[in-house]
Formats: C-alpha cells, sequence, structure tokens
C-alpha cells in the first residue's frame, strides 16, 4: 500500500488495534504518531492496514519535512556550522529492537526541527557518530581540529550535537583546547527525537540562539526545567549531568550558569560575566595525554589500587577524595611515590559542591607534604580532563603543577558559593 507521510491509517496485526498518523521510519517498520502521544513501529507483513484519511499536501509539512533544509535557508543570517557526534539528540528508536541507535546525520538534525533555518544559515558535517558511552579522549582531539576549522572557514558560531553521558568530559576538554572568539554550544537531548516527550527540538532552538549571541565561549545548554520553558547556559567547565533521565538533567556546579534561553521569544538573559565575541583570538592546543586516571576512593580500599596506576605507566592520577578531600592514611605513602616519580596526583572531592581544603586534618596536610595537589572546587571530571590536556602540553613536572594550580578556563572559583 502507498502510504504518505501524514497520512491516518488503522493496522490491525495480531488482533491488536493500532489508529495514528503515518511517520518517518529509516526501517521496514511503518512508524505511526497515535493520538496518546506515543509512537508504534508495526511491520507491514500479514496486517491489515487501512488508509482512514488522506492528507492534503500542504498539511503534510506541518508534521515533516517535503524538502532539504537547505533549500529553505536564509543567506543574511549568522553562519553557524552544526557538528555532530551522534548521541540522542542525533538518534531515532530501531522498532525492530526497541533500542535507540545513532542514525541521523547534521542534515537530518536541521530537517527534523525547521525552526532553525529562522535563526542561522547552517552547515553541517559529522565529525563522527557514536553513542555517548563510546566517546573517547583521541576524539576531543579530532573534534577541537575541527571546531578551528569551521572558525578558520567564517563560521560565526559552533553547535555540536553530541550524547548527554559525557557531554561535560567533551565540554571540558574543549574549553581548554580552544580559545574560542566565537561560541561554541555543545546541545544533546535525554529522549530521542521519536518520543513524544522529546527534548532536541528545543535543545537546539535555544542552542542555536546561544551560537549566534556574544557569548563566546565552550558551552552547555540545555532545559532548565522539566517543562519546555527555557534552556540554561553552562560553563563546559562547571557543568555536570545530574540525573539520569530528566529532562532538566544538566546543573552548573559551584557557579551559577551564564544564563538562561527564553524558548517562548529566543531571548538571552545573562546573570553572569562571559567573554564576549571578537575578544580572543582562535588559538588551539589539541594535544592530549590520555594515560591519566581517575581513582575514587572508598573505605577501606587498599592502597593497592592506587599502586596499579603507578605502576601501569599512568602519567597522571586525580584522586576523588571524600569531604574535603580525603583518603585513607595508608594511601599517603603511595601517593609520596607517585610524586617521587614524577606522576601529579590532583585530589578533587566526592562532594561535588564546596571545595578541597587539605589543611584542615592531620590527613589531608600530610597529603599535601606529599605532593598532592588541591583541585579546589573543581569537579572531579573537570580535573581528570585538566590533567589529561596539561600533560598533553608540557613534559615538565615543574610546569604541568603550575598549570594545574591555575585557572585556565573557568574551571575554578576564587570563592565557593554558600
Amino acid at each position: 500500500m502507498d502510504l504518505e507521510q501524514g497520512d491516518r491509517v488503522q493496522i490491525v496485526k495480531n488482533d491488536v488495534v493500532y489508529e495514528g498518523i503515518v511517520r518517518p521510519s529509516n526501517t521496514e517498520h511503518i512508524v505511526l504518531k497515535m493520538d496518546s502521544g506515543y509512537n508504534a513501529g508495526i511491520h507491514p507483513e500479514n496486517a491489515e492496514i487501512t488508509v482512514v484519511e488522506k492528507k492534503e499536501a500542504e498539511e503534510k509539512t506541518r508534521f515533516f519535512k517535503p524538502e532539504s533544509a537547505s533549500t529553505k535557508q536564509k543567506s543574511d543570517l549568522p553562519k553557524v556550522s552544526i557538528l555532530s557526534t551522534g548521541g540522542t539528540i542525533a538518534s531515532k528508536i530501531d522498532y525492530r529492537t526497541g533500542a535507540v541507535t545513532a542514525q541521523f546525520s547534521a542534515d537530518d538534525i536541521l530537517e527534523t526541527i525547521p525552526e532553525l533555518s529562522e535563526i542561522a544559515e547552517f552547515t553541517g558535517k559529522v565529525v563522527y557518530n557514536v553513542l555517548s558511552e563510546n566517546m573517547k579522549p583521541e576524539y576531543w582531539t579530532e573534534l577541537a581540529k575541527t571546531v578551528s576549522k569551521e572558525i578558520e572557514n567564517g563560521a560565526d558560531g559552533i553547535i555540536i550535537a553530541h550524547g548527554t553521558d559525557t557531554m561535560m568530559y567533551s565540554a571540558a576538554a574543549l574549553s581548554f583546547m580552544i580559545d574560542t572568539p566565537v561560541p561554541i554550544v555543545f546541545v544533546g537531548s535525554q529522549r530521542s527525537a521519536d518520543r513524544p516527550s522529546s527534548d532536541n527540538a528545543m535543545n537546539a532552538i535555544c542552542a542555536a540562539t546561544v551560537a549566534t549571541s556574544d557569548i563566546a565561549e565552550v558551552t552547555a545548554v540545555m532545559h532548565g526545567t522539566t517543562s519546555d520553558d527555557y534552556c540554561e547556559i553552562h560553563r563546559g567547565t562547571q557543568v555536570r549531568k545530574m540525573h539520569t533521565s530528566r529532562r532538566d538533567a544538566f546543573k552548573s556546579i559551584n557557579s551559577d550558569p551564564i544564563g538562561f534561553v527564553d524558548y517562548s521569544n529566543r531571548k538571552i538573559e545573562t546573570i553572569s560575566d562571559y567573554t564576549k565575541r571578537g575578544t580572543r583570538k582562535l588559538n588551539v592546543r589539541e594535544q592530549i595525554e590520555p594515560s591519566c586516571g581517575l581513582v575514587k576512593f572508598t573505605p577501606g580500599t587498599s592502597p593497592d589500587v592506587l599502586s596499579h596506576y603507578i605502576d601501569s605507566g599512568y602519567r597522571g592520577i586525580v584522586l576523588e577524595g571524600t569531604g574535603l578531600g580525603h583518603v585513607s592514611t595508608d594511601w599517603v605513602p603511595e601517593i609520596e611515590r607517585a610524586v617521587d616519580s614524577g606522576i601529579p596526583v590532583v585530589v578533587a572531592s566526592q562532594c561535588l559542591n564546596g571545595r578541597v581544603c587539605d589543611r584542615v586534618y592531620d590527613t589531608g596536610r600530610d597529603m599535601l607534604k606529599a605532593g598532592a595537589i588541591e583541585a579546589e572546587d573543581m569537579l572531579p571530571e573537570v580535573a581528570h580532563v585538566k590533567l589529561m590536556w596539561v600533560l598533553g602540553q608540557t613534559d615538565d613536572f615543574d610546569t604541568a603543577i603550575e598549570m594545574l594550580k591555575s585557572n585556565i578556563s573557568h574551571e575554578m572559583t576564587s570563592r565557593s558559593l554558600c
């Protein structure tokens, strides 16, 4: 049967009746948007299919893209490059398995969200197509080089479509790697476009608004609440995913967000200072040292865990300590051995909020005497990414220590918020 997008059809299969609007499908399954708001994928084999209502051509455009988004774009708008790396925002449900897979290119994202064409003139490029859990440090280097080329070629802003689970790592990495004259905006979605509660369109539209603004920093733009009211603009070195599935999972830690994007009118309200467009010249330092460990201390853990990293050739270690930044007293000799071997040891806190201070209790003072470096109020994963980046820039131990103690990209604040 010749079904078209926008047709209302009824499908009876295995004594179950499905009725809804035909949606795009990249498999052999017929995908219906049902009146409940949910989607169903039905294989047409042995199914009874009835067209309930044909939609007029002009009505079909309300649901789907009848032509390429590139033919709709206006050349007098700011030029934004949208780079796809995969993740849920660039994913679709595979109705054969029920799993979410990365299947869309950057052009597909533009065609799925036509409102983007009102904000900027877009070019799209797939840098790589991986799910968030498959992200690797070497991909950050490739991404940084691609971003740099896009800026050199005249992009007024960059949007990076990324999986949410590791977005904070990639955003931190590019924050250290690139001094940027234009906005670089990470965006993702907690729920794929197939789901009725998807956050992909709103997040992408708000990200495009920031990409054409004067906020020339690496940021992450995601839902600010569970409603479709505004997105928050988070610094790439101060953001963390704080919930597995809520649409407002991303929060700025130990700082306020840079600001907010009102979804209804696409207006930006800033509440923190930021680097403005054109202030810095483009500078890329994309080298990175992946052989760094992030070790979470738990009560009773043997110092042999730390010994493993030292003896296995790791070049740097971040310890995620308790409270003010503590590990067990019997770990201190191994911290000293690591430092004496030229391996920087950075101490962050599992508490996330607040800052490390190892001068309050005896164990902390012993850790500092052994050569441990306080991460101040850096998030553990940001400290980890910074350590990898620093060791990619220098082989000199003392220089690395100085860089680790310096505030390079807003990763540390001068004082903690109460």
